[in-house]
């Protein structure tokens, strides 16, 4: 089944088209969920994951070899991740103070603000980039981090100020997020269909749209809001969170067949760089969340 994540659509094996090209479909035991979650490339739809097996062609894919294993995806999705949280840790304290009334706070905030605007555009160029990519660049991933960090580091420092507490409650909501959606993905066997996946990705670019809209609108001084911080900017980002899991659900499902399409390794640092994606937008989503119910 065709993948509509814009991260994994122009790729093969994550596609489904892998397996339909020719060759041995290569099929391997369930990696984020226990039993069989659905159905694979070249199985019929009684068998699951660990079914459907042609132990006389192939093996299941291992560690050391050169095809994507659920431990390749952890190792590249920790060294992505790890690297946006060292960049967002170090333009942390390069910003300096932005507290107070003084000369040297204002130079700094201007600085945050500067960091913000570079490293989210950055990140947005770099996102696009590796997105349409067909051949995922190991370099290019590990980039957007870096500078995706910098823009992390930036909006967490100027609203940790101003609010004290958000940044922490914004990372253990997306630890908790990530791993309940992982959790009710293993227990509760939900099957990722082709309705499930376009209802996910049309309200993405809807939200993704307007997100856009309200932001050209803001440099007219036209803005309705849906960026900011009151009662329409909390109920956006609600929303926010609510498609951030459901985009979760999506990419368990996408790494869970293309490794049993046998995808490549390398497309390991393609799954890692979409759960990246995706843990960001939950993570600012919910950072704006604790803001404006610490504001009122």
């Amino acid at each position: 089944m065709q993948s509509s994540n814009p991260v994994f659509t122009r790729n093969d094996t994550f596609n489904g088209r892998a397996a339909r090209s020719g060759g041995t479909t290569r099929s391997s035991p369930s990696t984020w969920s226990v039993g069989s979650p659905g159905q694979v490339p070249g199985q019929t739809s009684g068998q699951g994951y660990g079914q459907g097996y042609d132990r006389g062609t192939a093996t299941p894919p291992s560690v050391g070899t050169d095809r994507m294993t659920i431990d390749s995806v952890v190792q590249r999705t920790a060294a992505t991740l790890g690297l946006l949280v060292l960049s967002a840790a170090v333009t942390w304290v390069l910003i300096g103070e932005i507290g107070g009334r003084s000369e040297a706070a204002a130079d700094n905030l201007a600085q945050a603000q500067a960091l913000l605007l570079m490293g989210a555009l950055g990140g947005f160029a770099l996102a696009m980039v590796n997105s349409f990519k067909r051949v995922i660049s190991p370099t290019l991933v590990l980039a957007y981090a870096a500078v995706q960090g910098v823009a992390i580091g930036a909006i967490s420092k100027v609203l940790e100020t101003w609010y004290d507490g958000v940044v922490l409650g914004a990372v253990f909501g997306t630890v908790a997020a990530f791993a309940g959606t992982l959790t009710a993905y293993k227990v509760l066997n939900i099957q990722v269909t082709a309705k499930f996946r376009r209802g996910v990705v049309a309200a993405m670019f809807g939200f993704v749209a307007l997100a856009l809209m309200d932001l050209v609108l803001s440099f007219f001084g036209a803005d309705f809001g849906f960026n900011g911080f009151g009662t329409l900017g909390l109920i956006s980002s609600v929303v926010g969170v609510v498609l951030g899991v459901l985009m979760l659900i999506l990419d368990f499902d996408f790494v869970e067949r293309a490794i049993a399409a046998g995808a490549p390794e390398r497309e390991s640092w393609r799954a890692a760089f979409g759960l990246t994606v995706t843990l960001v937008w939950l993570y600012i989503e919910l950072l704006r969340i604790l803001a404006i119910l610490r504001g009122e």
